[in-house]
């Protein structure tokens, strides 16, 4: 297992639930774990570049988040992400760690790996930022397992929201195999039984909107009965996890009911997911997740 903490501090809005504190508890409760220091914490990674960052957004987008950054005050268009100076550094930060974390799986160092970075990424699409979220994170190391040979990608997200963002990037394309499971009529309304891909990945796209309350056994049944023979049939070379802990049944934005067990038995399906159709290549990404206390024991 390795792992990588980006707390990004100088992306911080007082009172805003993403905020610089989620990382930092994630931190200290890695902290506790015995055995931790067996696993390899990597280093600081290098923010992603320009070409890194336009793999999954477009170079106008690129410029224009940094020039809102530069503003006084600095703003962006979505009501629900703010914006600071330094946010866009923080945002290339969190990008770099999740191709970090994929490099150390890709090069064999770990067959595991989790990127605890944020701001996160699944709602940020292709020209705009959105629910939180500056780069796509997700995406952005999609394109980079790809430009390293690993040609068929599956990206599976278990935040308790849609990740609307990942889903239009790769809606069209075959390579891609993008499942999620999400609580059904939440923000951001995305995410339809229905919504299948369009075009040549008619079928790489895979919603599982799930009822309020629905808990660990409905998420894990979509895993065995879902994922696992979708996985399987598509035989992706990397599996990448867009890993959101707010449909936790303490978290304040939605309400899923899952529990930190559930977590647990989530990250074991996976794993053994991985080792079935990929050799074990995994890697998780922080996505969601705003009660410090269930999403740090979660984590």
């Amino acid at each position: 297992l390795a792992y990588i903490l980006v707390p990004s501090l100088a992306h911080n809005e007082a009172g805003h639930s993403e905020h610089n504190g989620r990382v930092t508890a994630i931190g200290d409760a890695l902290a506790g774990v015995p055995g931790i220091e067996l696993a390899l914490q990597l280093p600081r990674a290098a923010p992603a570049t320009a070409a890194q960052v336009t793999t999954a957004h477009s170079a106008r987008y690129l410029a224009q988040l940094k020039a809102a950054a530069k503003a006084v005050p600095p703003r962006i268009a979505d009501p629900s992400t703010y914006l600071c100076s330094g946010s866009v550094e923080c945002a290339l930060e969190a990008a770099g760690a999740a191709i970090a974390a994929l490099d150390a799986v890709l090069d064999g160092r770990a067959r595991t790996a989790f990127s605890v970075a944020r701001p996160p990424g699944h709602h940020a699409v292709a020209a705009a930022a959105m629910g939180f979220c500056l780069f796509n994170n997700a995406a952005i190391a999609a394109h980079h397992a790809q430009h390293r040979g690993s040609a068929r990608v599956l990206i599976f997200d278990f935040d308790v929201h849609h990740g609307n963002g990942t889903q239009d990037l790769f809606y069209a394309d075959p390579s891609v195999l993008f499942a999620s499971t999400h609580q059904a009529h939440i923000y951001p309304n995305t995410g339809a039984l229905t919504e299948t891909g369009s075009a040549a990945g008619q079928g790489c796209t895979i919603n599982i909107p799930l009822p309020a309350g629905a808990g660990d056994s409905a998420i894990l049944q979509a895993i065995e009965r879902v994922l696992l023979p979708a996985a399987v049939r598509f035989a992706p070379d990397v599996l990448l996890v867009s890993a959101g802990f707010d449909a936790h049944w303490r978290d304040p934005l939605a309400s899923l009911q899952m529990t930190c067990a559930g977590y647990h038995q989530v990250a074991a399906s996976l794993q053994a997911i991985a080792n079935t159709v990929c050799n074990g290549r995994l890697v998780f990404l922080l996505e969601g997740g705003y009660f410090l206390p269930a999403l740090s024991a979660s984590v």
